[in-house]
């Protein structure tokens, strides 16, 4: 974990152009995940903002163009860029990558880069191989960028982390099943009412499983988890109602989200 350096802005995020960079690239590009940043403590904004503006950054890599070979040729940069991190020598000027490159270390990046790696699936129309490569995908992208997260903030065992960045996934990924479909994509393995509820139980047991183990992570560590506060009830609705799926009716209203946001940053639960 490297050393935490808030700036403050206002009373909210960083001054430095960098980091209001990473601000406005979270906030289009993923408004719930910016919601949690700024529910977050002030010394965990600027640590959080990189990794998920670099998380906005390569997740839309390969929608950008309908070219493989640019798509790929994207996410290649994002590999070169954290392989500079990962080596500890000079790294390239970027606002993404320069203020990145201060809050994670070595395994971070190698974490990072493996969610590179499974992005790569984005990139072309194949469904997924099997369950074993459908988990992996959403263990290397949503439980990666948890873990890392995490543990730049403090201590976190791996595991844990990765438990409530899968069930994260799961549900976002649920959310987007319309969506993936609409671009031709083949999301599940199986769409049936039936398979698409177990999916959803088995994200809950992964949390309830992470919750149990909530004595384990640091205080400032949970900052990160703050990102999952709607994991739990979206879950919960696809596993009683499967229909929400397919229907894109997954989700709560603004008042209940605000609320849930609201009361687990004040209480440090996830």
């Amino acid at each position: 974990m490297r050393p935490i350096r808030s700036h403050g802005w206002g009373d909210s995020l960083s001054v430095s152009d960098d980091l209001m960079s990473c601000a406005g690239i979270v906030q289009k590009g993923d408004p719930d995940r910016f919601a949690a940043v700024l529910a977050a403590r002030p010394a965990a904004r600027d640590v959080l903002l990189p990794i998920y503006a670099f998380n906005v950054e390569v997740a839309r890599a390969p929608w950008v163009t309908q070219e493989s070979m640019i798509a790929e040729m994207r996410l290649q940069w994002w590999r070169d860029a954290l392989e500079e991190i990962r080596a500890g020598g000079l790294v390239r000027r970027h606002d993404v990558v320069t203020p990145l490159a201060l809050v994670i270390d070595a395994d971070g990046a190698t974490v990072l880069d493996r969610l590179i790696v499974a992005r790569r699936w984005d990139v072309y129309r194949d469904p997924f191989e099997d369950a074993a490569h459908f988990e992996s995908y959403l263990a290397d992208t949503g439980g990666g960028l948890m873990q890392v997260a995490a543990q730049a903030l403090g201590s976190c065992p791996a595991e844990v982390a990765q438990d409530v960045g899968y069930a994260l996934a799961l549900a976002n990924w649920l959310r987007a099943i319309p969506a993936l479909e609409a671009e031709k994509r083949v999301p599940l393995l199986d769409g049936r009412p039936e398979a698409v509820a177990t999916l959803a139980q088995d994200g809950l047991v992964r949390l309830a499983r992470a919750q149990v183990r909530r004595g384990e992570v640091s205080k400032p560590a949970r900052q990160a988890f703050l990102a999952a506060w709607e994991a739990g009830a979206i879950l919960t609705q696809a596993a009683r109602e499967p229909e929400r799926v397919a229907n894109g009716a997954l989700g709560q209203s603004e008042f209940a989200k605000r609320v849930g946001l609201m009361w687990r940053a004040a209480s440090g639960r996830y």
